[in-house]
């Protein structure tokens, strides 16, 4: 544990510059205390570390120096080629820049390590979009991330989700992958509307880099942000609930055809099963038309108990489906 964290001090130090010893404590989850012994035992050992003292001083390497890649563990060495995501750094225009940087790091690391890490890749492959969705294209993703990578304002003509086009000015704060999709998050320079929204780059239909520089806001966090935004699109999205009857097929089919959500929820609720083996649970929907061509998916393997405008409108389908279907 002690030499883990002596090179993760050491590797804080050539990859900052000059820290003070609060801000390695900080970083390394110790106690000042502990950082100057480690300090110590760093300089002990012929680490080339030395401080400076006063309001602007620190703990800083001598200058040049540069240790190698020697104290990875196994486990780390295995993870290496397993961080990057070969498919999104192509779509930003960095898949030669990612082949480099690993071919780089594989000669630095020592020959059973490099092993590991090659036997990783072998072995492990990451796919993150969703099954049966076509990629979409994003013609404007390497011209976005250099806007977001340098800073500057960017003007783009946008399509909404109810497919109404408008034109905007945003400062962009960061790009997020997510189920394969991205998606630019950005403020508007406008400040029509205040805070960091969303936008999703393949609806970008029209792109001109400005030379303003972006106002980024101090304090932004891209993780915290997404974080808060998931988390009240989830809330926002189940505004209420429906109570079914499931036949056993059809508990069974729930998590294929409706949803992983409707299926944890009917593991939840679901009362002792009847003479047939059906049970009734209670789900959560986001609305009542959508609801109807969702739970519609099962069939007569399930029945709609309430609410009653719910079952009415399948109800209303299935008549209108036996209408068009019987002889």
């Amino acid at each position: 544990m002690r030499a883990s964290r002596l090179l993760s001090l050491l590797l804080l130090l050539q990859n900052r510059g000059r820290m003070t010893a609060p801000e390695l404590a900080a970083e390394l989850e110790v106690s000042v205390r502990t950082v100057y012994r480690d300090v110590e035992s760093l300089s002990a050992s012929g680490v080339p570390i030395y401080a400076d003292r006063g309001p602007l001083g620190g703990y800083q390497l001598l200058d040049g120096y540069r240790t190698r890649l020697t104290g990875l563990t196994g486990d780390e060495a295995d993870t290496l080629f397993l961080a990057g995501v070969p498919g999104a750094a192509a779509e930003l225009g960095l898949g030669s820049a990612l082949a480099a940087a690993q071919l780089k790091l594989g000669a630095a690391l020592p020959a059973d390590l490099r092993d590991r890490a090659t036997r990783a890749t072998e072995r492990f492959h990451l796919d993150a979009p969703g099954w049966f969705r076509d990629p979409q294209p994003t013609p404007f993703l390497a011209a976005i991330a250099d806007a977001v990578w340098s800073g500057t304002r960017i003007s783009v003509r946008y399509q909404r989700w109810d497919r109404t086009i408008r034109d905007r000015e945003l400062d962009p704060l960061g790009l997020v992958l997510k189920a394969g999709v991205w998606y630019l998050v950005a403020t508007r320079s406008d400040e029509a509307e205040p805070g960091p929204r969303s936008y999703r780059v393949a609806r970008v239909l029209e792109l001109t880099r400005r030379t303003e520089a972006a106002t980024r806001p101090p304090d932004f966090s891209l993780a915290g942000y997404w974080e808060q935004r998931s988390a009240e699109l989830k809330a926002a999205m189940w505004r209420g609930s429906a109570t079914v009857r499931l036949s056993p097929r059809g508990v069974q089919l729930v998590e294929w055809l409706v949803g992983s959500t409707e299926a944890r929820a009917v593991q939840d609720t679901a009362t002792e099963p009847d003479a047939d083996g059906w049970i009734t649970a209670t789900v959560p929907i986001e609305s009542v038309r959508h609801a109807e061509s969702v739970w519609l998916r099962l069939g007569v393997e399930v029945e709609v108990l309430a609410p009653p405008e719910l079952r009415d409108r399948i109800a209303t389908i299935a008549r209108q489906l036996l209408d068009r279907y019987g002889t």
